[in-house]
């Protein structure tokens, strides 16, 4: 670095990942700068309002008790959890059947899930975690999608029915899309199956009162006018001296930068000199996730011994929670659309999109007026995420991706949930991301 003036950072993206790489490099002494396509931060947290001063989350949303660095993070920023209410009966719309049960386990053959459960769990037990392409019999698992692997082991209907809407719940994934490592990989990151499906205790325990953006918000306050909005990166150029970011706007240079992006938009940039391994392989997908809030005047299903939870096979609402603001008054029932169902209904118009999810909660809590209002935020075809939870690892990638995940290019490092081997796709795995990066650069000056 340059000794006669203080070290420069230039960070492209104003995810979570992004905003803790630029406040760590800052507590240091980096004179840095954020770059940020959108005219918001957060990345893929976003809050939308759904009435005056109720905000839900449309990305990013939930947390558990491992998730110790958002944790951290949270109440360094004064954040505080909310619970994950489960108060009622849920509804469950699977084969020809529409049926209440008690807690959140399907109406389905019990063995058949088992079974599936138990076989995902042994396929988990065997990956590592830090290095999945390095894991026994890695070559197999991953020349096989997730689609393939249930033709292949699982035999009761009911394992199939549900095996693909487990999958997009936790991955936002159609199996064809990913492969078996990728699957057993992103199960185990996240602290194994069990905790990944489990609101108490696990993963889906908690939100952020207030919604989960303002953990990028409060952090982008805290950097002020280090942030620039509206400002694509289109290319990174790099010399012996200094790495140059350009964008609509100019040109950016510094002794490092910080790429906190997605993959696929990492990929999309001009490097020079070129990446040795590009960040994306051929077969690696968008994670397929569309959120949708149906918004009423009070959550009425509750009045009714339900908890807003649902599980369906008929799309495109293939699960239901309830979202409701506390303290607000008002109703949010919020709907997963996930896999390939999240193709399918981002090809309708938006009337066509209300009309479906409508319908659907109509026939699943049939106490329902039309809600006053539907908000949907599509991550498929998010021009600044090209999906959400996070990219999907397809046949060939983690072999060829794996070894250069985190590895510097030149004056280039990489951050971002997809960068980090610890809940790959989660909020945590971000933050985790943002602080590895941190390090990595200090140890580098």
């Amino acid at each position: 670095m340059n000794g006669r003036r203080g070290p420069t950072a230039v960070v492209v993206g104003a995810g979570l990942a992004g905003l803790t790489a630029a406040t760590g490099l800052t507590a240091h002494g980096f004179d840095v700068t954020v770059l940020e396509a959108r005219d918001r931060v957060g990345g893929r947290t976003h809050g939308i309002e759904v009435a005056p001063g109720a905000l839900v989350d449309a990305g990013a949303a939930y947390l558990g008790e491992q998730h110790t660095e958002l944790l951290s993070m949270m109440d360094e920023l004064g954040l505080k959890t909310t619970p994950t209410t489960m108060t009622g009966a849920s509804r469950f719309a699977l084969g020809a059947e529409t049926a209440t049960r008690d807690g959140r386990f399907p109406p389905l053959n019990a063995v058949a899930l088992g079974d599936l459960f138990d076989r995902l769990s042994e396929l988990t037990a065997a990956v590592r975690p830090d290095a999945p392409w390095l894991s026994p019999d890695a070559g197999r698992l991953d020349a096989l999608t997730a689609a393939e692997w249930a033709e292949q082991h699982l035999t009761h209907p009911d394992a199939r029915l549900f095996f693909p809407l487990f999958l997009g719940e936790m991955t936002a994934a159609d199996p064809a899309d990913v492969s078996v490592l990728h699957l057993a990989f992103y199960l185990r990151s996240g602290g194994g199956l069990r905790y990944l499906n489990a609101f108490a205790g696990g993963a889906q325990q908690d939100r952020i009162a207030g919604g989960a953006h303002q953990v990028c918000e409060r952090l982008a306050e805290r950097l002020g006018e280090r942030v620039r909005l509206r400002e694509p990166v289109r290319a990174v150029h790099q010399d012996a001296a200094a790495v140059a970011v350009h964008t609509d706007h100019g040109r950016h240079r510094a002794d490092v930068a910080v790429l906190a992006l997605p993959p696929l938009l990492a990929d999309a940039i001009d490097h020079r000199p070129a990446l040795p391994v590009r960040r994306a392989g051929e077969r690696t997908a968008r994670g397929c996730a569309i959120k949708v809030h149906l918004v009423h005047p009070a959550p009425l299903w509750r009045d009714h011994g339900l908890s807003g939870w649902s599980v369906n096979d008929r799309g495109p609402l293939l699960s239901t929670v309830d979202d409701s603001p506390a303290g607000s008054g008002i109703g949010v029932l919020t709907g997963f659309v996930t896999g390939a169902e999240a193709h399918r209904f981002a090809a309708l118009t938006p009337h066509g999109q209300r009309a479906a999810a409508v319908a659907q909660a109509a026939q699943l809590f049939p106490m329902l007026p039309e809600p006053t209002a539907c908000h949907v935020t599509d991550w498929l075809n998010d021009p600044y995420s090209k999906g959400c939870y996070a990219a999907l690892l397809g046949p060939g990638d983690w072999p060829r991706i794996g070894p250069a995940l985190t590895a510097p290019h030149h004056r280039v490092h990489w951050a971002g949930t997809e960068t980090s081997t610890a809940y790959f796709g989660l909020m945590e795995g971000a933050i985790r991301s943002g602080h590895r990066v941190v390090a990595e650069i200090l140890a580098r000056t």
